[in-house]
């Protein structure tokens, strides 16, 4: 495990800053010319200049303790145990990942001077609303392990902003793709790589299921417009445009050029109708404005997906 010195005043910490979002809010930082700290379960994929990398895992006080440095100006974290799946088979571990630690950092942080502090959450707090439009106002009704510890750390943050004067900001993602997100297994990765090996795409249902999908751009733009705001509360991070997966898949043909055959298999239980999210409140807010449509991001996902498959 690595250890820090002479951090200088404008530091930041990204936990999970080796996974898909990390990365590209890393160099946005660095693109600023603020020093970061990142600490991962995961090496780097590739290492950044004036970025200190601490290979460890949160649940050790020892990396916490090594990470959550006097005179960082805030923590941006992104790391959490994120499946779905998982969280309904380990409601134990995924506690521990996403509440305990969360607890931990926002002590720490309260201890040791760093007053920011934003969160990754999800619209999943929010739980089955039908095709209604979600928005920050609607009550938390997780429907898995993942949602409710989501919206746990959500109280967490309201709780060290209200008694300890912390600036706390829940960012709730929706469906996020773009480049980098390689060993993702979300639909737009699934898509591309279909695209890419003319294997058949599986289609839950009728396709008529709507999703949010947000270009990783956009969200390190929202993410940046929260910290320099200073805002506390909850902002989602969305597109604001929710389609089709049957409009996605015809987006990713006119995009890659290739058929990208489909299969209609059955929908398994628990399958939302449809993700719609009000951005209003968080334009206000935090100025979150996307500005990249579906089919000028799917064809930057491409060109990635396409420079990988060209380097092996």
């Amino acid at each position: 495990m690595a250890t820090q010195t002479g951090q200088a005043p404008d530091r930041v910490l990204v936990t999970g800053g080796s996974g898909f979002i990390g990365r590209a809010v890393v160099g946005a930082f660095r693109r600023r010319g603020m020093p970061v700290t990142v600490v991962d379960r995961e090496p780097p994929v590739d290492e950044i200049d004036g970025v200190v990398y601490v290979k460890g895992d949160l649940n050790d006080a020892g990396v916490r303790e090594a990470v959550v440095v006097p005179g960082t100006a805030g923590i941006v974290h992104l790391a959490a145990r994120t499946s779905v799946l998982q969280s309904v088979e380990h409601p134990a571990e995924t506690y521990a990942d996403n509440v305990a630690v969360t607890q931990e950092l926002l002590e720490l942080a309260r201890a040791r001077g760093v007053s920011r502090f934003l969160l990754a959450s999800t619209n999943a707090v929010v739980g089955d609303v039908g095709a209604a439009t979600i928005t920050e106002d609607l009550p938390p009704r997780p429907l898995t392990p993942y949602g409710a510890t989501k919206a746990a750390c959500e109280m967490l943050l309201s709780g060290y902003a209200g008694a300890y004067g912390m600036t706390t900001c829940a960012l709730r993602f929706s469906n996020v793709y773009g480049p980098g997100m390689a060993h993702k297994d979300s639909f737009v990765a699934r898509m591309m790589r279909a695209a890419l090996s003319g294997y058949t795409v599986r289609v839950y249902g009728d396709g008529k299921q709507r999703r949010d999908l947000v270009h990783v751009d956009d969200v390190v733009a929202g993410m940046l417009s929260a910290w320099d705001s200073g805002y506390t509360g909850r902002a989602i991070i969305g597109s604001g445009i929710s389609v089709s997966v049957l409009e996605m898949i015809e987006a990713v043909r006119r995009v890659t050029g290739r058929p990208l055959p489909a299969e209609h298999v059955p929908a398994p239980g628990g399958e939302m109708p449809a993700v719609v999210v009000d951005l209003s409140r968080s334009a206000e807010t935090i100025g979150h404005r996307p500005s990249i449509s579906l089919d000028e991001g799917l064809a930057t996902t491409w060109r990635y997906f396409l420079d990988l498959e060209n380097t092996r």
